[in-house]
């Protein structure tokens, strides 16, 4: 039987400390090659629409411990202005609908084990890495959070900073006033922390020892002239601007998707790439703009590795007064064989979820 999980069975077995296990077991999966993964890829399609695209994106992986996992997401994008800032929107058939699923596969016989809708899922992993670099980046006595945005990473990143850090407080700045007074109550409520809601961006970096991006911005969010010495960033929709980059003294990249088998130069450390349609020069709205490519590595003549840092071939940061950064890499597909494999483990273990036939899903021509 094949499994159907959706996010309310999800959210009720999976735990912030259970993600980031599961993330660093599949990250040295990784360095001893036991497991692969590649780049997210996308394909983009003009719609009728000239300012709205449709977007279909993958990413994948699996390792020789049991699965394989494929991330499939089916997206109209566009972008808008709200009060100054440039954010980038999406949905599928209609506004606040979404469609994500994770198809989770066994390697010994193939098997179609589960289909899982992705949102809490997502949530979850994108905190986890940002938790994974503040365990092994930001300073040991790091208490206070800048918060910049007030959605589901913000929520996810929470509870990551927690198990990585003992957070006392944390400054939060969104857009809209309802939003970031909403946030503070309910983080304050769940995990007995000091919340600050406060009005300008700039208050969220004051006497912060972590800045953490969690936007759907499609321009930078992360300021380089507000971070106060010592402070550890990181970033998940939008970016940091070029004064961060330069500010940046250590750069911790969790991993690179390896190169296909036999094709070293096709090796890349693109976080996505694009396949577009493109009927017409310049129509319409694009996620990359003319000449962009998804980022590499950040601060690349700076940067150290998971790898080398576990290895001790490099060091981390050495100095509480150094400014560091954190990023996943390319290898959100590890993530996925690696949490959903463990989501599905303890929702079989518990009865969650709908079970179908897997002959539903297999045929007798051969394919």
């Amino acid at each position: 039987m094949t499994l159907i999980l959706n996010n309310e069975d999800v959210q009720s077995v999976l735990t912030m400390e259970i993600t980031m296990q599961a993330l660093e077991q599949a990250y040295a999966e990784l360095t001893r090659q036991e497991a692969v993964c590649r780049p997210r890829i996308d394909i983009q399609i003009p719609t009728k629409d000239p300012n709205k695209i449709y977007q279909w994106g993958t990413m994948e992986g699996g390792s020789t411990s049991g699965y394989f996992a494929i991330r499939i997401k089916s997206d109209v994008i566009y972008e808008q202005e709200y009060q100054g800032a440039i954010t980038q929107e999406k949905y599928c058939v209609r506004p606040g609908r979404f469609c994500g699923l994770i198809l989770l596969i066994n390697i010994q016989n193939g098997e179609p084990l589960a289909l899982i809708n992705d949102g809490y899922l997502q949530h979850m992993r994108v905190g986890a890495d940002s938790g994974i670099g503040a365990k092994y980046m930001a300073r040991e006595d790091a208490e206070v959070v800048g918060m910049i945005g007030s959605g589901g990473m913000a929520h996810s990143h929470v509870e990551s900073f927690l198990e990585a850090r003992r957070i006392k407080k944390i400054q939060v700045y969104s857009p809209t006033k309802a939003h970031r007074e909403e946030y503070a109550k309910e983080i304050s409520e769940k995990y007995g922390l000091e919340v600050v809601p406060v009005s300008t961006p700039r208050d969220a970096y004051k006497g912060a020892h972590i800045v953490a991006g969690c936007t759907d911005s499609s321009v930078p969010i992360v300021y380089g002239k507000w971070l106060e010495e010592g402070t550890h960033v990181t970033c998940v929709g939008g970016k940091p601007d070029e004064e961060t980059l330069k500010r940046i003294d250590v750069s911790l990249r969790l991993g690179n998707a390896p190169a296909p088998w036999g094709l070293p130069d096709f090796g890349l450390a693109d976080e996505h790439i694009t396949y577009a349609a493109k009927p017409t020069e310049n129509a319409g709205f694009q996620m990359k703009r003319t000449g962009e490519r998804g980022h590499g590595v950040i601060a690349k003549d700076r940067a150290v590795f998971l790898e080398e840092l576990l290895t001790g071939k490099k060091k981390g940061r050495t100095s509480p007064a150094q400014i560091t950064y954190s990023e996943r890499g390319n290898i959100q597909g590890a993530q996925f064989f690696a949490v959903a494999g463990r989501v599905y483990e303890l929702a079989k273990a518990k009865g969650l979820g709908r079970e179908i036939p897997t002959d539903w899903l297999l045929q007798d021509i051969r394919d």
